[in-house]
């Protein structure tokens, strides 16, 4: 499964929001990294990355990585190997072995959400809840049809959502600058589709999805709760899925996902959605760190601390 956030379309949407972004490669490795700031100093940041095929590959891009790191001058590596050649029940004493440490907070997500496309996608309806199926049968009966559309210009249709959203349920989403930038850099290549329902020609939800070689990600997506009876959040995510199975992707990643025995987390709500499309649950090693600066991470590590004793 090829992840996202280490594909030349995200290190262009870095770019174009003025990041500095760096990608190397080697013999079964390769990394997108991020310059970021940090209230330790500057730094170098993989997302969901390196990619590695073996574990003497992932050396070798940590090696990379810790040299990018000097060049740039930056206090630490901060990586998510996700896409090492780990399982990740193994990675926390091979990360470990290697001077990495667990950052103060996963940057991505530890569990994801994911529907695989094998086989006709009647196989794929057949693995949910079956008034998803039913919903996506039928709800055209009630004048409700969806588009897909490259047009940078729509994003206004899912931050206006979104905006209802926050509102009703007190949480702050991402800029619309942000998605907007986001969307200008996607869609008109193809690296991203926003999908649209609407009741007799009128928005009323929209999703976001980012495509990577074989697997879609379920972004973004809100609906207007004037329409919630009529569950348009269901059938979208559905025509998201049947349109990523004619493109001839392997995987839909629904993203986040709370723990299984945490029932109070805040993203309860969202599992339970995210679960009644079928699936499995997949487990990534989480955000590590590797010092390359050792005073100056841990003075870094030692304010935290210090901060959250006083909180």
């Amino acid at each position: 499964m090829e992840f996202f956030l280490q594909t030349p379309a995200w290190a262009a949407v870095q770019r174009s929001l003025g990041r500095r972004v760096h990608e190397q490669s080697g013999p079964g490795w390769s990394f997108l990294a991020i310059e970021e700031k940090n209230p330790a100093g500057k730094v170098i940041y993989a997302p969901y990355g390196p990619v590695a095929e073996s574990v003497e590959a992932f050396d070798a891009a940590t090696d990379a990585l810790v040299a990018l790191a000097k060049k740039e001058h930056a206090v630490f590596v901060r990586m998510e190997p996700a896409a090492a050649g780990f399982t990740a029940s193994d990675a926390g004493p091979l990360l470990r072995a290697r001077g990495l440490r667990p950052a103060p907070v996963n940057q991505q997500p530890e569990l994801s959400w994911i529907v695989d496309l094998d086989g006709d996608f009647k196989d794929v309806l057949a693995g949910m809840k079956p008034t998803n199926r039913n919903l996506y049968r039928n709800i055209h009966k009630k004048g409700v049809t969806f588009r897909a559309s490259q047009d940078p210009a729509d994003i206004r249709i899912l931050l206006h959502f979104l905006h209802l959203t926050a509102a009703r349920n007190g949480f702050k989403p991402q800029s619309d600058e942000y998605l907007t930038q986001v969307a200008a850099s996607l869609l008109p290549h193809g690296a991203g589709t926003l999908f649209i329902a609407e009741l007799e020609g009128e928005p009323i939800a929209a999703a976001f999805a980012y495509d990577s070689s074989d697997t879609r990600v379920y972004a973004h997506a809100a609906l207007d709760d004037t329409h919630r009876k009529l569950s348009a959040g269901i059938p979208l995510l559905v025509t998201l899925m049947a349109d990523a199975k004619e493109k001839g992707l392997k995987h839909v990643d629904l993203w986040g996902v709370a723990p299984a025995d945490q029932p109070d987390h805040k993203w309860a709500g969202f599992t339970a959605f995210k679960k009644s499309f079928g699936g499995r649950e997949v487990s990534y090693p989480g955000t590590w760190d590797l010092p390359v600066n050792k005073v100056r991470y841990g003075a870094y590590q030692l304010a935290r601390k210090l901060r959250d004793k006083l909180r």
